[in-house]
């Protein structure tokens, strides 16, 4: 998801079927007055550039004064030029494109945090289309589609050379209505076959939970209009809580508006603090963005997971809070979506997203294809195939069980173990043990379903094990305590 911001376009060029013969006009008088300049040496690069572009204006003016004259059919001139903006625009980066008016109005809405579709967030890579990030609890992360996945086909339209606004407009339709996209996936022999139901995609930004030593957890889900707003919500929990530390989950996230990205760092750093900065051609294009006075801040020792699926707004808060040692950060290398989107509109409607600068951390590292690498490495495990004879598969899964079992044996439950004392006070614990409440048994309850959690997450349980022995490290290491 790209950031964007709005800017008002003057002077455009409208072409429509009514302008032609007008264009074909003017392009014609300009190229007989241009002949007799580029036939005169120029010391100016710039001028003869010009020259340049408007002899191509010229070519590409009879080109469409000749297709509607003897194309085999009747065409719509509408048609061609948006054909040609398009072709024009994809010799560019693919994160610039041109936007129909529909497309705009629906991009508007998804940055609202409410939008109709298959809830994956794609890009082009190397040419293919390439999906980000599934969004949690949509039918395409029901279904299985997975960060990396390569969209080959959509419905039996091969994606090869399409653009990203046309395979946006093909995956997005009216609710219910099914699509089939065809997937290539790393380590498969064949490609997958998804046929999703479009729903409406309402994606709730931030969710929280909090872990057993007083440990807060927020995924932020991406960057819409509410995400500050819904983090002071949780973070104002925790604080009634007693929350010491925090894990903030960016994993997936495949970003969203820039000002939220830099109100979410804002929440962690010190007042006057750089979060980021962009680089472009013009002194517009280069902007700074810092931490402000007004905002309720906290200090508390935190991790931020990140991993491939983590792009654009999310790689500048992990950006932000590592260079300024605010946070470690744990999981793998994140996918290096770091250039500046402005969403410039056109009188029709339509509007056009062009790349205009790059993301810089505050170190001045460039996020642009190098993404944020983690100070501490997590890999996700991968799935191990079955074993394909029946005896080595069995011997496996009994050996899954007995690793199972062993996280819930100790001595006491082995065969003629030595029995020990009672520790002091031993009485009273059995005692409060036997007699506990409703509400203490609700929260063990709660307690096992967040464990479960961490048996399945081994990025998650990581970062929750690094904070829970912070406290007794950082007592171990008190420099203080040493001096004495």
């Amino acid at each position: 998801m790209s950031f964007f911001s709005f800017y008002t376009c003057r002077n455009q060029m409208i072409f429509s079927k009514s302008l032609t013969s007008v264009l074909l006009a003017c392009c014609l008088v300009l190229g007989v007055g241009l002949n007799s300049v580029s036939a005169q040496p120029s010391d100016d690069p710039a001028k003869e550039e010009t020259v340049d572009s408007y002899e191509k204006l010229k070519v590409f003016s009879e080109i469409l004064s000749l297709l509607e004259a003897n194309y085999v059919e009747n065409l719509d001139t509408n048609d061609l030029i948006d054909g040609a903006i398009r072709g024009m625009l994809k010799t560019l980066d693919p994160h610039t494109s041109y936007l129909p008016p529909e497309s705009f109005k629906q991009m508007k809405v998804e940055t609202s945090g409410r939008f109709g579709g298959l809830g994956i967030e794609i890009t082009l890579r190397k040419g293919i289309l390439t999906v980000v990030t599934p969004i949690e609890d949509t039918p395409a992360f029901k279904a299985g589609v997975k960060s990396g996945d390569r969209i080959i086909k959509i419905e039996d339209e091969s994606t090869l050379d399409m653009t990203l606004s046309d395979a946006v407009e093909k995956l997005r339709g009216e609710i219910g209505t099914e699509v089939t996209i065809t997937v290539f996936r790393e380590g498969m022999e064949e490609p997958i076959i998804f046929t999703l139901a479009r729903g409406n995609i309402q994606v709730k930004s931030v969710k929280s939970k909090i872990y057993e030593g007083g440990i807060g957890y927020v995924k932020i889900r991406s960057f819409t209009k509410t995400t500050s707003s819904d983090l002071d919500k949780a973070l104002a929990e925790f604080k009634a809580k007693q929350v010491k530390k925090l894990v903030l989950d960016l994993r997936n996230n495949p970003g969203g508006l820039l000002n939220q990205a830099v109100e979410v760092s804002d929440r962690f750093l010190n007042p006057e603090n750089l979060i980021v900065y962009t680089q472009g051609r013009t002194d517009e294009q280069n902007m700074r963005f810092t931490t402000h006075d007004n905002v309720q801040r906290v200090s508390y020792p935190m991790i931020i997971l990140v991993n491939g699926g983590s792009a654009s707004a999310s790689e500048i808060v992990a950006g932000a809070l590592q260079d300024s040692s605010r946070a470690i950060i744990l999981g793998t290398q994140t996918f290096g979506k770091g250039s500046v989107q402005t969403i410039i509109p056109l009188s029709d409607g339509s509007a056009l997203r062009l790349t205009t600068a790059r993301y810089y951390t505050p170190s001045g590292r460039v996020i642009q294809e190098n993404g944020i690498i983690p100070d501490i490495i997590v890999e996700v495990p991968l799935v191990q195939a079955s074993a394909s004879d029946d005896e080595e598969k069995d011997k496996e899964e009994d050996d899954k069980e007995k690793v199972k079992m062993r996280k819930f044996l100790r001595e006491k439950d082995l065969k003629k173990h030595l029995k020990g004392k009672k520790s002091f006070g031993e009485e009273n614990l059995k005692l409060n043990e036997e007699t506990k409440s409703e509400e203490e048994i609700k929260n063990q309850e709660i307690l096992a379903s967040l464990r479960e959690d961490l048996e399945k997450d081994v990025q998650l349980k990581e970062a929750i094990d690094l904070l829970k022995g912070w406290s007794v490290m950082s007592k171990v290491f008190n420099p203080n305590k040493a001096n004495n």
